[in-house]
């Protein structure tokens, strides 16, 4: 672990040497013998990333060479700053550096001390090095004969896979649960599902939450991960928030600054009526359990609550108090096992025979625990199934960590070699994780865009870092270390999070590395130097004192607004990265200016309005997070961060259908950003628009592009310059009003990369150039009102997953012809006012999975040849006329009915008084709860 901070020091000696040592007397020669001997011992230090685990010796050197070259890092920061002091003008600036010059002595003076210092123990420690050559030696030569090539970016297209290839042996249990749910009794129940940590308790119960059965069961459900350190007034707004959603009404504004008491009330109230299926994963205590269950009404209508626990007593508890039952979660038999390493380590194929006595013996140390099974599997992914001797090194290394019987002990064993198995590049991106609260779900882009401002990723020839990051993602998820939760429509992972039992991996790693400090209780002890803190909580004054000088990376969850001002007046002028999301802040802190090496800065849900013009002073900035804020405006002195390369300001409301977007006034010379690579939203509504639409072509670098309030006149000007925006992945275009043209004919030559594109507003016909785009997979098209037929063009393109059409074409008749949409997966169809019929013929849209229709007011019968899709498993109508719906909601002998009974889900809506009126077509036929009114969508849709 001390390799990333040697090569990132490195990187800084030699612009330093290059640049400002001369301004340091005798200091040359000291930067340039640190230079060499951190060059020298680097190339052991992959070695001791493997042998550290294990060996004290090494893991005292690597400490000590890691602790040097942060302690060189500061050094050399420290005296930069001091180099960049502003001094002003006229006498005052005369005086002022006069001043400063006498002070830039003393400080120069000091700088070359403690360059002599640090030179002399990086002497020391490479003298240490020596001693230790022997077992270095012997390390790089095991090294070399069982090393492979990165072979891991093959299996990239498995990532999303975990979830489907995870559930070996759960069939049984989830049939015996599913009745339980749905032919109980009418009382509400509570099932307790138990066992210890990797047995698999999660993954049965979300098996059952999203099977499609359960599905249309239930009215209402919502899914709330009980962690130890979650705030109740926390999980109760998350539980409101997920009811809210799947009932499709607004969350009420006074919901955040509710107290527990009345969140619980406006919880039971919506639950009385409806049937309801709760899960509470990761229970730890009865306590937890006692604040949450009054807001859990007993309607008998026959909803149910679902625990996942490791407390046996707690499980027992709830048991008793609301009837229910207790599932006791038992390991795999040798033969479920055996199929479940199959399936993770040679992706479904059986094992080669002479790795059947290796796997045996290494599935002997998992003891049936399906997470060590997932996890020893993706370590075992990575070797060449050739190369018997790579196997034999994960067998052995197996012997000596595990000795003991207990279950739990050797999960953990086995959770530590998948973290030792790691390349030395992922290991910090791994412990990274740790910063985000228990229960957390991490947002995909915004972890690669931490990690590239934390400096953990590796440049790599013809690759972005976000690329190169994006990579590291995607081999923690074939490891199994990372896992998905949520993903686009179009497949993108969106959200993952970490199971409790790594979490714990990675926080005993923490105090070995020193490589972040979490602060959750007044309890918890902060070392003498803090480079990374993570906050989850106000703590009081006994932390409040102590030195922040040397932090680079500060993040703050569930933290009031008197603390953030305590902790952001401390001394932390070195920061790289402020993570301030979703905390109660309400203006821009103008301290912030100051800290020059700052990277990363994210306001993101928070109320801050402007941002001030000593923004410009931040010249390392690369992430701008403005996102759900209420900043309209940015100074013009934004231009000068020349390293930005992620300007994010905007925010939406969701009104009925639609997202309606705020973004920012455009810049007039946006242009001279010229390392942008995501630039969303500009709102052109400038009289010198066709000066914006032309500057944004010298932004060559972006790869996606979001503009509002577009007039007809400067589309043509805009399709010069997207023209010119070869890399671009994603293109979201909204004119200034929904009757103003798009007039994007003019692209010619569009970017071949596109790959999602958002259009709306009038087209006087569809662009000639999104037909050719072989990449698309992703395409929205609002309000075209076009005159042809747009499916006749779209139908062939080969990758496109995601169709939505809002008002996009006026016929009576619309028609899916055979072969075409091969890969289409999700078709949206909304507002269109002529239409009376629509056809599918056989061989359309073969893999549709969900299929949307609303508000075609005079669409009064099935799409003909429905039957044909034989892959659909959602069909939705919204705001239809009720002749639709009543054909076949009557009688399941009905033909109607017919047509659509092999689709899982099938729902109809209303929108009525501001919310969504949603009914399964099931339910409504089996009548099984007459007064429930709530809906029956998927809450994450």
């Amino acid at each position: 672990m001390a390799e990333s901070p040697v090569t990132h020091l490195l990187t800084k000696l030699a612009q330093f040497v290059g640049n400002e040592v001369r301004h340091l007397t005798g200091c040359h020669e000291e930067a340039l013998l640190v230079r060499g001997e951190l060059e020298r011992v680097r190339a052991f230090l992959r070695v001791a990333n493997s042998l550290e685990e294990n060996d004290e010796e090494v893991k005292v050197w690597v400490k000590q060479l890691r602790n040097t070259a942060y302690d060189m890092e500061d050094a050399l920061d420290e005296f930069s700053l001091l180099l960049r002091h502003d001094h002003g003008g006229g006498f005052t600036g005369l005086m002022s550096r006069m001043s400063c010059c006498i002070k830039n002595l003393k400080a120069r003076y000091r700088v070359t001390s403690e360059m002599q210092s640090i030179s002399s123990r990086v002497k020391s420690i490479c003298d240490g090095h020596q001693r230790l050559h022997h077992k270095f030696s012997r390390a790089q030569q095991e090294q070399s004969s069982t090393s492979t090539d990165n072979t891991w970016h093959d299996h990239q297209g498995n990532a999303l896979l975990l979830d489907k290839t995870d559930v070996v042996g759960i069939e049984k249990p989830k049939e015996e649960l599913v009745g339980r749910l749905l032919e109980g009794a009418r009382r509400r129940e509570v099932i307790s599902v138990v066992g210890i940590g990797g047995l698999g308790k999660t993954t049965l119960v979300k098996q059952l939450y999203e099977d499609p059965a359960v599905k249309k069961h239930f009215a209402v459900y919502a899914w709330i991960t009980l962690s130890r350190s979650s705030k109740i007034e926390e999980l109760l707004k998350d539980m409101l928030d997920q009811i809210m959603r799947v009932i499709r009404k607004p969350l009420p504004p006074v919901a955040n600054t509710m107290n527990s008491y009345w969140l619980k009330m406006i919880i039971k109230d919506l639950l009385q009526r409806r049937r309801y299926l709760i899960v509470l994963d990761d229970a730890w205590n009865i306590s937890k359990w006692d604040a949450v269950k009054h807001a859990l009404p007993n309607n008998s209508h026959g909803s149910r609550v679902i625990i996942t626990t490791r407390n046996a007593d707690l499980a027992s508890a709830t048991c008793k108090e609301f009837n229910g039952l207790v599932k006791t979660m038992e390991p795999l038999d040798p033969e479920q096992s055996w199929k479940l390493l199959c399936q993770k380590t040679f992706r479904g194929n059986s094992c080669p025979s002479h790795l059947e006595e290796i796997c045996k013996y290494i599935l002997r140390k998992c003891e049936g625990l399906p997470l060590a099974i997932v996890a020893i599997s993706g370590v075992l992914a990575m070797k060449d199934k050739w190369r018997i001797d790579q196997w034999d090194v994960v067998r052995c290394s197996l012997r000596a960590r595990i000795d003991g019987n207990n279950r739990l002990r050797n999960l953990k064993r086995v959770l530590s070699l998948s973290f030792s198995d790691l390349p030395y590049y992922l290991k910090s991106c791994f412990l990274h994780l740790s910063v985000f609260p228990e229960g957390h779900l991490i947002e995909r882009r915004r972890l690669i865009r931490l990690w590239v401002a934390e400096g953990f990723v590796e440049r790599k020839v013809g690759k972005t870092l976000e690329e190169v990051a994006e990579d590291y993602f995607s081999e923690l998820l074939n490891r199994s270390l990372l896992q998905v939760a949520e993903t686009t429509s179009d497949g993108r992972v969106k959200s993952c999070c970490i199971h409790e039992t790594q979490r714990k991996i990675i926080t005993s790693k923490l105090r070995d590395q020193s490589f972040v400090t979490i602060a959750k209780e007044q309890t918890d002890m902060w070392p003498d130097k803090v480079r990374r803190l993570s906050l989850h909580n106000s703590l009081q004054t006994a932390q409040q004192n102590r030195s922040l000088s040397h932090l680079r990376s500060l993040y703050m969850f569930g933290v009031d607004r008197r603390f953030i001002d305590i902790v952001l007046g401390c001394d932390i002028k070195l920061l790289n990265v402020l993570e301030l999301q979703a905390t109660p802040l309400s203006r821009f802190p103008v301290q912030v200016v100051d800290w020059y090496y700052l990277r990363y800065l994210s306001f993101r849900h928070t109320k801050v309005k402007t941002i001030p013009t000593s923004i410009g002073r931040l010249q390392n900035l690369e992430t701008l997070d403005l996102k759900h804020t209420n900043v309209r405006r940015l100074p013009v002195e934004i231009l000068k961060l020349q390293k930005l390369q992620h300007l994010l300001v905007y925010r939406y409301e969701n009104i009925s259908y639609s997202y309606y977007k705020y973004g920012f006034k455009a810049l007039m010379e946006i242009g001279a950003l010229q390392s942008l690579q995501k630039l969303c939203y500009i709102e052109a509504d400038n009289e010198r628009n066709d000066i914006i639409m032309r500057e944004l072509g010298k932004l060559t670098q972006l790869s996606r592009l979001g503009i509002l309030k577009l007039r007809k006149e400067d589309g043509r000007a805009l399709c010069s310059s997207v023209a010119q925006l070869t890399n671009l992945r994603a293109m979201s275009v909204a004119s200034v009003e929904d009757n103003e043209i798009l007039d994007l004919q003019h692209l010619t030559s569009p970017p071949q990369l596109l790959q999602r594109i958002y259009l709306k507003g009038r087209l006087e016909m569809l662009p000639n150039w999104l037909a050719t785009l072989n990449s698309l997979v992703k395409l929205h098209l609002r309000w075209s009102r076009l005159k042809d037929d747009p499916l006749e063009s779209l139908e062939s393109l080969p990758n496109l997953e995601h169709l939505e059409l809002l008002q996009v074409y006026e016929a009576e008749t619309i028609c899916f012809i055979s072969k075409g949409f091969k890969k289409l997966r999700i078709l949206v169809l909304d507002n269109f006012d002529e239409l009376r019929s629509m056809k599918v013929e056989e061989g359309a849209m073969p893999y549709l999975e969900k299929l949307t229709i609303q508000r075609c007011k005079l669409l009064e019968k099935l799409p003909s040849g429905i039957e044909y899709l034989t892959k659909l498993k959602v069909l939705e109508f919204f705001d239809m006329p009720d002749e639709l719906v009543k054909k076949f909601v009557r009688d399941e002998q009905d033909k109607d009915y017919q047509k659509v009974a092999h689709i899982p889900e099938v729902y109809y809506g209303y929108w009525r008084d501001g919310g969504w009126d949603i009914q399964s077509i099931a339910s409504a036929a089996e009548d099984a709860v007459s007064p429930c009114q709530g809906s029956c969508s998927n809450p994450r849709r």
